[in-house]
């Protein structure tokens, strides 16, 4: 059955052009939803197989990294999660010896999070399945092809962040 494609990124069957999509099914935004959220499931599965992390903590660990200790804060700032939502993964993440917590020698008041030996073995091979995701999504794109979809996407992500900017100053 063969497709064609408009501007506006809507797709049409040449056998059956009666039942035309659903105008919002054939948007560029939902498409790229789609395969976000489809990118999102396999990532979760796969993680779950390679480490046993549910999606909350691989993000933890992706997150600190092979980087110096963070704060609770920073952390639940670079998964963008509140503090609240991420306190039960990293207690199961201390409970399994993923991640060590330590008093930030400038201010006491402040815990530090960094991952221990463990935790270091969970976030490479976070990376590596990370990796080999990404090599399978882009085989089949050219360089030229694979530069101008990042360059596309970049632009994508401005317009996306200054339509948010602006819903929020509607509010």
């Amino acid at each position: 059955m063969g497709q064609t494609e408009s501007r506006g990124g809507s797709t049409s069957s040449k056998t059956d052009e009666s039942e035309p999509a659903a105008p919002i099914t054939a948007m560029l935004s939902s498409r790229l939803m789609v395969l976000a959220n489809l990118l999102k499931r396999g990532a979760i599965l796969r993680y779950k197989r390679l480490t046993g992390l549910n999606s909350v903590e691989f993000g933890l660990v992706a997150s600190l990294g092979r980087r110096p200790p963070m704060s609770v804060a920073r952390l639940a700032e670079a998964v963008g999660q509140d503090k609240g939502q991420i306190s039960r993964a990293l207690a199961n993440l201390l409970s399994r010896k993923l991640i060590a917590k330590a008093a930030n020698p400038k201010d006491s008041r402040e815990v530090l999070i960094s991952l221990t030996v463990t935790g270091l073995a969970a976030h490479d091979a976070i990376v590596d399945g990370a990796q080999e995701r990404n090599r399978r999504l882009l085989e089949h794109l050219s360089e030229a092809e694979l530069h101008a979809l990042l360059r596309q996407v970049d632009q994508l992500t401005a317009i996306a962040a200054e339509m948010l900017e602006a819903e929020k100053n509607l509010r």
